[in-house]
């Protein structure tokens, strides 16, 4: 009778250990997920702003030579508009549903309405208002805890911002490399 409680034992410990992994991809799934749509929402928003648009910034007090420490930079990547931007941006993630790689059993969360309104394939995305605060408050999660790194991303044109913020600097998704630059 001692053997086969021993293999009822390791049994039972190999399922939990077993649904302890799957539950901590699930969380770097959402998480990297959230930061890939953050990166989308940015960009968009920024790019929906008039590119001419300037603001001015610096010191706008006088130096001792007359001259003053102002300069104009693009209002969309200006410090206070990304600001403005990241305390708006993780409301939207209600826009977005949950698809799984049927060879991976990996999660991407993909945007569920357009912006311009035309019509979406949805056949694929799961819509779930629990996909949709998980991503709320990951994103927001992300925003508070890597704030200075957005800032830093945005404030200039970068190439390829999901992997170099999303996988490189945070370390959200380990497996960025293997999901498509222009899925989410």
């Amino acid at each position: 009778m001692g053997k086969p409680l021993q293999v009822l034992f390791l049994c039972l410990i190999f399922t939990v250990l077993l649904k302890l992994g799957q539950g901590a991809r699930q969380g770097q799934d959402i998480k990297c997920g959230a930061c890939r749509a953050l990166v989308d929402e940015m960009e968009w928003a920024i790019s929906q702003v008039d590119p001419k648009k300037m603001i001015q910034t610096g010191s706008f007090r006088i130096n001792p030579d007359g001259s003053q420490s102002v300069r104009e930079v693009p209002f969309a990547r200006s410090e206070g508009h990304l600001l403005e931007l990241m305390e708006e941006v993780c409301e939207n993630m209600k826009d977005y549903g949950e698809r799984v790689d049927p060879n991976t059993n990996r999660k991407t969360y993909v945007r569920v309405t357009s912006r311009d309104g035309t019509a979406m394939d949805l056949s694929d995305a799961a819509l779930d208002s629990r996909v949709s605060s998980s991503l709320k408050f990951a994103c927001e999660t992300i925003v508070e805890q890597h704030e200075d790194e957005i800032i830093e991303f945005f404030s200039h044109e970068t190439d390829n911002v999901k992997d170099k913020l999303c996988s490189k600097r945070t370390d959200l998704c380990d497996h960025a490399l293997k999901i498509p630059h222009d899925e989410l």
